[in-house]
């Protein structure tokens, strides 16, 4: 592990991990508008990092995000650790490819990164108090990380995919296509997933909640707080009197587009998006000729080397505008410089101001505008869509007007007068620099912050609550571990199990022999003593809730404490009984923490529609099927594959040190991440789902034969072979 533990006996106050998984995270020097992946968000979770880590209950504000070593970007995102602040650090993990990928790319590998945070909070000795996850990916990461430890969590979705899947289709776009690009059966489900673990979710404007989060099965009203992001007030406010009227090196770039850089500038700045509308703002300044004589355009659209090489979407935008300005013979009249630093953009929004000029924003939808706080604070008035953040900021701040951003001609009217009455621009000016002060900085965003989860969790976690590892004992002699299902996978082949057989007795002392079995503890007992196999270290049954070890059995208490969180099993029984085509299966009666059913795949509802049904009725479950037919229902911290997780931060004991191996639809999650998966050649077609991700092993043969494939193929009983993931 490249982080060295942080000195967890000295950490005496709350100890907060905020999660961002993607794009490009860094404490200074943000490369925002890079990609579509390095916008705001990361700007969000950075400033939101630096202002908890100074309130006096927080001692340790760890930002979890990738690793990348790749020479398209800076080497600064290759650094195991970053200490930004006093109690701020950025901690990268090493997960799936060394290669910078963009965040579709980056699903199969988020359950390794669960794996990395495990081994980072073992490495702490100490559990946090607080995990926050932004967006999906890291909503996925963070919800079985905190189920796993069984603290609380937060999630701010950012943009969420129901609603971006909508838009695309409106747009004309392909299903096929867009499910092949954007992953949205994934995301869609991580949402679902963060929503229903998350103690509070915290969106940023009333518009994100009631036309976003509302149109999800999870969405719980008493759960979710609006909480505007703050501005850095540090940083963006009007020139003082006598500053000069350089504006820097930035001022300069600028001024060399204009024939008569004197006028009023019309400042946008966003990355080259679609959603961004660009085209429509020109087009809106183009065409409108008074516009056009009295002020200057000024497009601040990311870095860019050569627009060629640029990822499509934003090749088409900068591409599209290029031609407007052609067309419109806009030369002399717009400014387009090819990059700026994050030191420039304060400069820009002053050099703006100073001109008499506003800031525009005219973005097809606007989850909530950030940099229309920056401009205010910078006495720089707005013209902003009337959609999302917007129309919460002007509402606050009273500092500009709100345009329908698909009206051009409209956009052009409302610039125009924006700078032609020269007393409105000054009590716009005024009244932004004022509101924001009031209601849009970050300090007031962590009172509140803080007020919330309070409120949540029925109060902050004390000193003497610390969630501390050092109880934690190990498996005495064992350094790795070997789990497999039994039902198709030992069983099946009566001379593949005499090979496996012979094959673990004739493994060393310090290999462990596992069950992970969906029958119950009798019946897996009853299965191993027909099958001749010794008796396990470790038997994992009835799909995950529960865990005994070794001769004589012994319970894991803790791991019963932990996934009781919110099952109501009777209320769950009777609600998958109304439905049509699901009956009950009462051979395991006497299982406490799993359901099982009968589904008729004739006509009961599939399991997509099982699983929407259950979280329209408010329970937090995991519904799994089985061989098309068997259908078990768990609590939300009850899997399998969690079950593994738990056992491997319980016992210290390294993913990439078990081995798994299984055959059917219920063994997916804990064949996921850093364990080494097996999946034998009987399997069932569910799993063809998996065959993809990076520590998965399709064997050809079957039964126990398969078992042992994959334990050759991993060298699991020499020295352990891992797969390289770069070369995948």
């Amino acid at each position: 592990m490249p982080n060295e533990p942080y000195l967890p006996g000295d950490v005496l106050g709350l100890y907060f991990l905020s999660l961002s998984v993607h794009g490009l995270v860094r404490g200074t020097d943000t490369e925002l508008g890079r990609d579509a992946d390095t916008g705001g968000q990361v700007l969000y979770v950075m400033d939101q990092a630096r202002i908890l880590a100074q309130q006096p209950e927080i001692q340790l504000v760890e930002v979890l995000t990738r690793q990348v070593w790749d020479k398209r970007v800076d080497v600064s995102y290759s650094e195991p650790r970053e200490e930004v602040a006093d109690g701020v650090r950025i901690v990268r993990l090493p997960f799936g490819p060394r290669r910078y990928l963009r965040k579709e790319s980056l699903w199969p590998y988020l359950p390794s990164m669960v794996d990395q945070i495990m081994r980072l909070v073992r490495a702490r000795g100490r559990a946090p108090d607080l995990i926050h996850g932004h967006y999906a990916d890291a909503g996925f990461v963070g919800a079985q990380v905190a189920k796993i430890l069984g603290v609380p969590f937060i999630f701010t979705g950012h943009s969420l995919g129901r609603v971006k899947k909508v838009r695309l289709l409106d747009q004309g776009q392909p299903a096929e296509g867009l499910e092949e690009r954007y992953r949205f059966s994934q995301r869609i489900e991580a949402e679902e997933g963060a929503l229903e673990t998350a103690a509070l979710v915290i969106a940023s404007t009333r518009q994100e909640v009631r036309e976003q989060y509302q149109i999800y099965d999870h969405y719980q009203p008493d759960r979710m707080v609006v909480i505007p992001p703050g501005v850095d007030l540090s940083r963006f406010s009007p020139a003082a009197p006598g500053d000069g009227q350089g504006y820097g090196a930035i001022g300069q770039e600028v001024d060399r587009f204009l024939a008569d850089p004197g006028k009023p500038l019309i400042m946008a700045m966003a990355r080259p998006d679609e959603r961004k509308n660009f085209g429509t703002l020109v087009k809106a300044f183009g065409e409108n000729r008074g516009l056009r004589e009295k002020a200057n355009l000024l497009l601040v659209m990311g870095n860019r080397e050569d627009i060629r090489e640029m990822p499509g979407g934003a090749k088409r935008v900068l591409t599209e505008t290029l031609v407007l300005i052609d067309r419109y013979d806009l030369y002399g009249s717009v400014a387009y410089p090819k990059g700026h630093g994050s030191e420039d953009v304060p400069e820009l929004y002053r050099k703006a101001a100073a001109s008499g000029g506003v800031f525009v924003n005219p973005a097809l939808t606007e989850p909530f505008g950030l940099t229309l706080l920056e401009a205010a604070a910078s006495g720089l008035p707005v013209v902003a869509t009337n959609d999302g953040g917007p129309q919460d900021i002007l509402e606050a701040c009273k500092n500009g007007v709100l345009v329908d951003p698909q009206d051009s001609d409209s956009l052009g009217r409302k610039l125009l007068e924006a700078i032609d009455y020269p007393d409105r621009w000054k009590s716009w000016s005024d009244n932004g620099k004022e509101g924001v002060h009031r209601h849009f900085t970050w300090k007031a965003h962590a009172k509140r912050y803080l007020s919330e989860v309070e409120k949540a969790l029925g109060g902050l976690p004390a000193e003497e609550g610390i969630r501390s590892l050092s109880r934690r004992r190990r498996l005495p002699r064992l350094d790795r571990i070997l789990l497999t299902d039994i039902d198709d996978t030992l069983t099946g082949n009566s001379e593949a199990l005499e090979a496996f057989r012979s094959a673990l007795e004739g493994a060393g002392s310090n290999v462990g022999f596992g069950i992970a079995t969906g029958r119950t503890l009798d019946r897996a007992l009853e299965a191993l003593e027909e099958l001749g196999v010794r008796a396990p270290d470790i038997l994992i049954t009835a799909t995950g809730t529960e865990i005994h070890y070794g001769e004589p059995l012994v319970v894991d208490r803790s791991w019963e404490r932990q996934i009781n969180y919110r099952w109501q099993p009777w209320q769950v029984r009777d609600s998958l009984l109304a439905m049509a085509g699901v009956e009950s299966w009462d051979e395991d009666a006497g299982t406490p923490f799993r359901l099982r059913f009968r589904l008729d795949p004739e006509t009961g509802p599939n399991l997509a529609e099982i699983r929407r049904r259950l979280r329209r009725g408010g329970f937090r479950v995991i519904a799994t099927l089985d061989h098309e037919t068997d259908l078990d229902v768990t609590p939300v911290r009850a899997s399998p594959g969690l079950a593994i997780r738990f056992l491997s931060h319980k016992w210290n004991l390294p993913p990439s040190r078990i081995l798994v191996a299984g055959d059917s639809g219920n063994d997916a999650d804990m064949l996921s991440g850093e364990t080494l998966g097996v999946v034998v050649g009987n399997h069932t077609p569910e799993l063809e789902e998996i065959r993809d991700l990076p520590r998965v092993f399709f064997a050809e043969r079957d039964h126990a034969w398969g078992v042992l494939e994959g334990i050759q193929h991993y060298q699991f009983f020499d020295d352990i072979r891992i797969p390289d993931e770069d070369n995948l």
